[in-house]
């Protein structure tokens, strides 16, 4: 497939979308080679890394990954392949060590990378092997925003805080609300979903219209609070289009009590809100202060839900599978009994049980499925909501759009588009 048939794809201008974009082999190798081999990637958070030896595993695209934080304290990315035959060095999905040894040759690496242990290295290979040059691959760029690490398999990608632009002035609202940051509670949870990624990271990124009708028997429960943040009752709430294909959405409120109303939050949650809002404040202003950060997506997979707690990776295992991977997340300095029930929230929501969370993927599932077809590819999708809507806010930064808008799913698959030009 030629680029410029991929161009002729998206027609963001005008709100128009081929589906073909979720069914394509061809586009999926594109994207990997020009979006996960170019884009800052995230890797894992930093309390996970927090002692000398201290590892896990990840995906930056399909590229299996080691993270370390090496026994020097610097943190460090490696392709998770042995040099000798390809195998992974590490099967583990964290953990704690100083090195790894490959299963199936019994190559050793130290956590910092480098090859020290080849065995019958005097009687087969008569120490002609240089070991020096071959360590484990490491990832060119790792760094770290306020306990968020993300790698890069460019080396020549501006810096991460550059990357992220204004996006960074909203995911402050989330990371750095109080002086110790943030930190995950507990492991992992992963599942696999048979559809596009796209159509995850674009609904993390920009899509609240779905949410009454998609999450209804949730609200019909009681378990979601109000099924729109409409603007009234100490709220107002937009989509908020920063740069370059990343998106949030947000309900600003004016006490803990309307956040309460909006979110159905447990009282615990609301009362630690209302306590720490002096601090927040004086940290971040008060607009930042009182954002609710519903949803958002640092592009192309890194997503988030504030209110539930929740941070994910949308891992691609093809044009029409990806690997959710979905963490707790709370503030260090929450009490412990706040941290338990924000966990037991997060899992009541949104992990892979969470009353959230099954709604979503049977939606996503159609929707690939039907680039496959012929006569479907035929049909554009439409990305008209909204269109032309966008302002400038004095208070928010990039385009401003309406809460029920496809202001931030436009700016997604343009810059989707852009990137798989280049």
């Amino acid at each position: 497939m030629v680029v410029a048939d991929v161009r002729s794809l998206v027609d963001m201008d005008a709100g128009l979308l081929n589906r073909r974009i979720f069914a394509d082999p061809q586009i999926y190798e594109l994207e990997l080679e020009r979006i996960f081999a170019r884009c800052w990637l995230y890797l894992g958070h930093e309390s996970q890394l927090a002692d000398p030896g201290d590892f896990l595993t990840t995906y930056m695209g399909e590229d299996p990954v080691l993270l370390c934080r090496s026994d020097d304290g610097q943190l460090r990315a490696f392709l998770n392949t042995c040099r000798h035959r390809g195998n992974r060095v590490c099967r583990m999905d964290q953990g704690n060590a100083g090195h790894f040894t490959c299963s199936y040759h019994g190559w050793s690496y130290a956590n910092d990378g480098k090859l020290v242990g080849v065995p019958s290295y005097k009687e087969f290979w008569f120490e002609a092997l240089d070991k020096t040059q071959w360590g484990l691959v490491p990832v060119p760029r790792v760094e770290s925003y306020k306990g968020l690490v993300f790698g890069n398999i460019d080396p020549d990608a501006m810096p991460l805080r550059d990357y992220l632009g204004e996006m960074a002035w909203c995911l402050d609202a989330l990371v750095d609300r109080r002086a110790g940051g943030t930190e995950v509670l507990g492991g992992v949870h992963k599942w696999t979903i048979q559809a596009n990624w796209k159509v995850a990271a674009e609904n993390f990124a920009g899509d609240a219209y779905h949410v009454p009708l998609t999450h209804a028997s949730a609200f019909r429960i009681g378990a979601g609070g109000q099924s729109q943040a409409t603007p009234g009752n100490g709220r107002s709430a937009y989509q908020i289009s920063p740069h370059d294909g990343h998106g949030m959405g947000t309900v600003i409120i004016s006490d803990a009590e309307a956040l309460a109303v909006t979110q159905s939050l447990p009282r615990e949650m609301v009362d630690y809100f209302s306590a720490t809002l002096p601090e927040v404040e004086r940290r971040l202003g008060a607009v930042r202060a009182r954002m609710s950060l519903v949803h958002g997506t640092v592009f192309p997979n890194f997503s988030f839900l504030s209110v539930s707690n929740t941070i994910r990776v949308w891992h691609p295992k093809g044009p029409q599978r990806f690997e959710v991977w979905a963490w707790g997340l709370v503030d260090k300095e929450a009490p412990p009994a706040v941290k338990e029930v924000a966990r037991l929230h997060y899992l009541q929501r949104f992990s892979p049980g969470g009353v959230f969370e099954q709604d979503d993927s049977d939606n996503w599932i159609q929707v690939s499925e039907a680039g496959r077809g012929v006569a479907c590819r035929r049909v554009p999708l439409n990305y008209q909501m909204g269109l032309g809507h966008e302002q400038a806010h004095d208070d928010l930064p990039g385009r401003v759009g309406p809460w029920e808008s496809d202001t931030n799913q436009r700016s997604f698959y343009r810059h989707w588009a852009k990137l798989i030009a280049q």
